[in-house]
């Protein structure tokens, strides 16, 4: 058997694990994990076992050690089941488990991965703020030297699951002001340190079993050791886990298309109308066609994107992916009529979730423009 083909088997052997994992933990509880807001830890602590959590971790830290189309592929199906679960990995993995994996020192890697490729951690990012979204730039949350300790002052926004995550990594400024250009640093802070203050959580249209809140960082006090890569790194280190979380938000959207036209197929087979069910009827084949070739294209460019992924490349696919699942989502309401508008049916959730992946980590109008500058060389 070529490498080609062990990949391949073994790649399928893990997407069903996740889609079998899915279907019996996620898939059952979407209506009232929603309704309350909130992930029953019983099934983080499931993906644990599973070994989800350290999906890209390397087995010398207690992960799986699995690549990016394999990783990929278990969003997939944990977003088709639940996406706010979807989120919650995609985050930890990108930004937490990658980053420190591969830009950390040797002590901050003997530190932080075991924990999170175990789950007995999790992680989240903290870039935007009050006036720095699409503008990352415009950070002005600022960390100076004290001795041999950094001092963080700031407000972070819309900081995924901070409540729950024991590890943040924030972005805050390192220059000293004075006209010079602004530089950034990455920092690993522990969500139990002095001065890290968890604010109100936000209301939020879709994705409500995750909590998305505000941080404030009042003179938090951290050693040396703390700041990840250089000084000036921080930007350079958040666009690349930006880069990988983006492949992951698509891989979100393309589970949320899936079951959106599953739920659809289903209804119109089951929905009765002037004598017969709703398939027979050319207005909502044509929908379901649409809706499954588009949810097919989505799939094939995020598994391309993933397997050669540029900032470009997952620029398209979280473009791409994310509009159809809109789009796949407000067909599925529609074939579903005045029951797709009731919260008693499954569609109007995925509609909500998938408005979020056209806005988080880069909305994408901010994709058009990183796919609109790789085609020139300048």
């Amino acid at each position: 058997m070529s490498a080609v083909e062990t990949a391949s088997g073994e790649l399928a052997q893990v997407r069903a694990l996740a889609r079998d994992f899915a279907a019996a933990e996620l898939r059952p509880h979407v209506e009232s994990w929603d309704a309350a807001r909130a992930i029953d830890p019983t099934a983080l602590a499931h993906m644990a076992e599973l070994g989800f959590w350290g999906l890209l971790a390397r087995e010398e830290y207690g992960g799986l050690g699995f690549d990016l189309p394999t990783y990929l592929a278990v969003l997939e199906e944990l977003s088709w089941g639940e996406p706010a679960v979807g989120l919650t990995l995609s985050i930890h993995s990108a930004f937490g488990v990658r980053l420190i994996q591969e830009y950390g020192s040797d002590a901050q890697r003997a530190r932080w991965l075991p924990e999170l490729a175990s789950g007995a951690l999790t992680a989240c990012f903290a870039l935007s703020e009050p006036g720095a979204g699409s503008d990352a730039r415009a950070v002005e949350t600022k960390a100076r030297r004290d001795g041999d300790e950094w001092v963080l002052s700031g407000t972070k926004k819309w900081v995924t699951n901070a409540r729950s995550a024991g590890l943040a990594l924030i972005v805050a400024r390192t220059d000293e002001g004075g006209g010079g250009p602004a530089t950034f640093g990455m920092f690993l802070v522990p969500t139990g340190a002095d001065g890290f203050v968890i604010g109100a959580r936000e209301t939020t249209m879709g994705l409500r079993p995750v909590e998305i809140l505000a941080v404030e960082l009042e003179d938090l006090r951290l050693h040396g050791d703390a700041l990840l890569g250089d000084a000036g790194q921080g930007m350079e280190l958040a666009m690349d886990g930006l880069r990988v979380g983006r492949l992951g938000i698509a891989a979100q959207a393309v589970g949320i298309a899936r079951a959106a036209l599953e739920h659809a197929r289903a209804y119109a087979d089951e929905r009765e109308q002037f004598g017969k069910s709703l398939r027979h009827f050319e207005a909502i084949q044509f929908k379901l066609a649409d809706m499954a070739t588009r949810a097919a294209a989505a799939s094939a460019l995020l598994g391309w994107a993933g397997s050669e992924p540029t900032p470009a490349h997952a620029a398209m696919a979280k473009l791409f992916a994310s509009e159809n699942a809109m789009w796949i989502t407000t067909q599925a309401v529609q074939i579903f009529g005045g029951y797709g508008y009731m919260r008693d049916y499954p569609v109007e959730k995925l509609m909500r979730d998938a408005k979020a992946t056209e806005i988080y980590e880069g909305t994408n109008e901010i994709q058009r423009v990183i796919i609109a500058r790789s085609l020139y060389d300048d």
